[in-house]
């Protein structure tokens, strides 16, 4: 099995001009669509390698994020074509954590998960969140808010 190390090692390599492409390829073979476009702060987690991510490519992902296996970042509104989309982008703050399976869909706008959102697992996010927040259930509800964010 590969060391997390590498998962990470090619989220980042993304970025760079000659090898991006390949690191981005070698990603989709091992499972996880992660767009070059996206934007990844630091110290980004792909726990267990991701398998079965998918990420939208107006993406913005901010430091210190953990995505489990399963996790969607994209359109709820994928029945129409991209041209005839309200959705402009998700924004993914600092120290947020989507657990296995957890979808977020963006219909209009801008869908921002806020700082220290955790959003549970098989939950489906269909609006913005607040500070520290816990995401649960279809469609997710507010369940609660985390007392461990400084």
């Amino acid at each position: 099995m590969l060391h997390k190390g590498f998962y990470t090692t090619l989220v980042y390599a993304r970025r760079l001009p000659l090898l991006g492409r390949l690191a981005y390829y070698v990603l989709k073979l091992l499972g996880a669509e992660i767009p070059r476009s996206v934007e990844i702060g630091e110290d980004f987690l792909l726990e267990h390698g991701g398998f079965g991510v998918v990420v939208h490519p107006h993406t913005l992902i901010g430091d210190r994020v953990k995505l489990y296996p399963g996790v969607t970042l994209g359109r709820a509104d994928v029945h129409l074509p991209a041209s005839a989309s309200e959705f402009i982008r998700i924004v993914i703050e600092d120290d947020v954590l989507l657990a296995p399976g957890s979808k977020v869909l963006g219909k209009s706008g801008e869908l921002r998960v806020a700082r220290g959102t955790i959003v549970a697992a098989n939950a489906v996010l269909l609006q913005s969140t607040g500070e520290g927040e816990i995401w649960a259930g279809v469609p997710a509800k507010c369940i609660g808010v985390r007392d461990d964010l400084q």
